[in-house]
């Protein structure tokens, strides 16, 4: 079944597309009350290389979160006799990307920066259209008012700030010619993408929600975002989020993070202080259950600030260092190196080398495979190290696009767009100053860029993009991978100079199913997830997850508990009935692979055969529990046969 937002996306192209002829015939009737004539020549005048350059940095945000989307929506029409187009909020180009053979003819119309394009200039086109409109518009040939502009076809789509107010126009020009009707779905997704980029730019103290009904579309253009004040208080939605709250923005502004989502503030925080946090499960105010993920991108007063804007009355708050220092304390004692410390050999050892070099400006690499627990080490790195008290920041280098990666990392200049605060975005290596940079699945991060960090790690300096001036840096360096680097660096996808930067101290985690501390592992998971472990497993389950593989380590097991919890409910011991039916369906599969090792390991030590089936029943049994019957019904022999293997059952 589709979800409320994809029939919301089709209902408004459908009806966009069937008002477009009313739309043109409306725009040729402001375009004759212009004065204009589909003969006359029109105003090709571009600006001056300075207007220009001061037009661009009015719209400096605009431009550099608009520009990587550009490049991405160029690499879908290469070759076709089109150019990608943005514009300010009247209509004046910015910035252009095209085929050389087209570019040509654009210039004999002035489809270059620093022309208007503005339906009081150039009468009925796309752009200009779209601005009046406030609604994305397609243009073909001889709709375009001036007779001159006949050979085109326009595909344009405003950019609106969180306010609804137009603050650019993406479009894709071409030789009419060469039209294509996927062209403006292909405009519609990009300008959506940087609406987002734009409204994520402007709420940076905040706690930002992505939500949606589909836990598969957060992340995607389809997700609704929100963002709240530190306290909660409601501050603004994008497009897709208005539509699932179902609200509009002014009744929105009376409401806060609790109102809307059911959840309070304080425990969001404290969703996210847990070792491994997977999707928030929320119910909107309008009954309607979501999946979430929350970004909290807080100043240092953000918990004070919480305990004002959902409960103003609160009396003798505490200044804001007193709970910054608090929190972090709390988050010490909940994400240190000793509370990772559950008896495991393999991990002792690796805590041990990471406490020797706390404090000691040695950057750390941290190995192994997915989802067995590299950030949460790096966390309890930063919160035992003498940096605790400053940031910490992880950036996952795989989830970023890599058009977006280098704006992400290195930040860019200060910048203004209308309708919004006159500010650049600080990069994430500048947000960790003094602090911890974590790089996550640093393996992947794009050859282009690991000659520039490079540099930053050797000259301590940032330089935002757009900006000639380099800031100094001070961090410590954590990075992670599942990859392995050398065999990266052999195949050319990873830099030998900036492997040897990163590698002070290398340790690797093992996997799950290598570690002997998983019973105390269960536990803790449980404590966690349950908000004081009033949970336990079973001897059976116990078994059983010592005889799986884990192939998703300690992130599918903290889902598979935090599953079983909820089947459970009120009952206090989780057994085989809690468990989901894709786990057991594994425990099937691995059985007889399990039991082919176990015969191949006892081969090699020169086992006779009677030994071999003895080892067999007596893994059998363990899995069930010591059921004699059930083992004999897996095996498919009889009880007898069982008590005549295993004589010391009988007594």
């Amino acid at each position: 079944m589709p979800s409320a937002t994809d029939l919301n996306s089709s209902t408004v192209a459908s009806a966009w597309a069937d008002n477009m002829p009313l739309i043109i015939e409306t725009s040729h009737q402001r375009s004759q009350r212009y004065g204009l004539r589909p003969e006359s020549p029109a105003d090709y005048g571009p600006l001056a290389r300075s207007e220009l350059s001061l037009l661009i940095e009015r719209n400096r945000l605009l431009h550099a979160h608009a520009v990587p989307a550009m490049e991405t929506l160029y690499q879908q029409i290469v070759n076709t006799h089109n150019m990608v187009i943005l514009t300010d909020s009247t209509g004046v180009i910015v910035h252009t990307l095209g085929d050389d053979d087209f570019l040509e003819k654009a210039n004999r119309v002035a489809l270059q920066p620093g022309v208007a394009w503005s339906e009081a200039s150039k009468g009925t086109n796309a752009i200009g259209t779209a601005i009046a409109e406030k609604s994305p518009t397609l243009v073909h040939a001889d709709q375009h008012y001036l007779s001159a502009n006949h050979f085109l076809t326009c595909s344009a789509a405003p950019i609106t700030d969180h306010l609804g107010n137009v603050v650019g126009v993406l479009d894709v020009s071409g030789d009419q010619r060469s039209f294509h009707k996927h062209t403006m779905a292909l405009v519609r997704m990009s300008a959506l993408m940087i609406e987002n980029q734009l409204f994520a730019a402007t709420f940076e103290d905040a706690i930002t929600l992505h939500f949606h009904t589909r836990p598969e579309f957060i992340g995607t253009l389809m997700e609704g975002i929100a963002s709240f004040s530190p306290g909660g208080r409601f501050l603004a939605a994008n497009r897709n989020g208005l539509f699932q709250l179902g609200l509009p923005f002014t009744a929105l502004q009376s409401h806060t993070f609790s109102s809307l989502f059911g959840l309070p503030v304080s425990a969001l925080y404290d969703h996210y202080r847990t070792a491994a946090p997977g999707l928030l499960n929320l119910c909107m105010h309008n009954g309607v259950r979501v999946y979430g993920r929350a970004q909290l991108r807080l100043a240092n007063g953000a918990l004070r600030q919480s305990l004002t804007d959902e409960h103003p009355s609160v009396a003798n708050t505490p200044q804001p260092a007193a709970i910054s220092s608090q929190a972090a304390a709390h988050n010490r004692r909940l994400s240190g190196l000793r509370y990772l410390r559950t008896g495991d050999p393999q991990l002792e050892l690796v805590l041990d080398k990471v406490t020797r070099v706390l404090g000691r400006d040695i950057p750390i690499m941290i190995m192994g495979e997915t989802g067995t627990g590299k950030e949460l080490l790096a966390q309890a790195i930063h919160n035992d190290s003498p940096r605790a008290m400053s940031p910490f920041v992880a950036v996952n280098c795989a989830s970023i696009p890599e058009t977006l990666i280098e704006s992400e990392l290195f930040g860019y200049e200060d910048g203004a767009f209308t309708g919004a605060r006159k500010k650049g975005a600080v990069g994430k290596i500048l947000q960790a100053n003094g602090g911890t940079l974590f790089l996550d699945e640093i393996g992947d991060m794009p050859f282009s860029l690991q000659a520039r960090l490079l540099r930053v790690l050797q000259e301590r300096m940032v330089t935002p993009l757009g900006s000639d001036k380099s800031i100094p840096v001070n961090v410590e360096l954590i990075c992670a991978t599942n990859h392995n680097l050398r065999e990266r660096m052999a195949r050319g996808q990873f830099r030998e100079d900036l492997y040897y930067r990163l590698n002070g101290l290398v340790v690797k985690l093992p996997p799950l199913r290598e570690r002997t501390d998983l019973e105390t592992v269960v536990k803790k998971i449980l404590a966690t997830e349950s908000d004081g472990g009033r949970y336990q497993v079973s001897a059976e389950i116990l078994t059983l997850f010592r005889q799986h593989r884990w192939p998703g380590n300690f992130r599918q097991l903290t889902n598979l508990l935090r599953t079983a919890i909820v089947m459970a409910g009120d009952e206090t011991d989780i057994g085989l009935r809690h468990m989901p039916d894709d786990f057991l369906d594994d425990i099937t599969h691995d059985q007889p692979q399990q039991q082919e090792a176990n015969t191949e390991r006892l081969l090699a030590h020169g086992a006779n055969l009677e030994e071999m089936e003895q080892s067999v029943i007596l893994k059998s049994l363990e899995a069930h529990g010591g059921n004699v019957s059930a083992t004999a019904r897996a095996l498919g022999v009889s009880r007898n046969t069982i008590y005549r293997k295993l004589p010391h059952l009988k007594h």
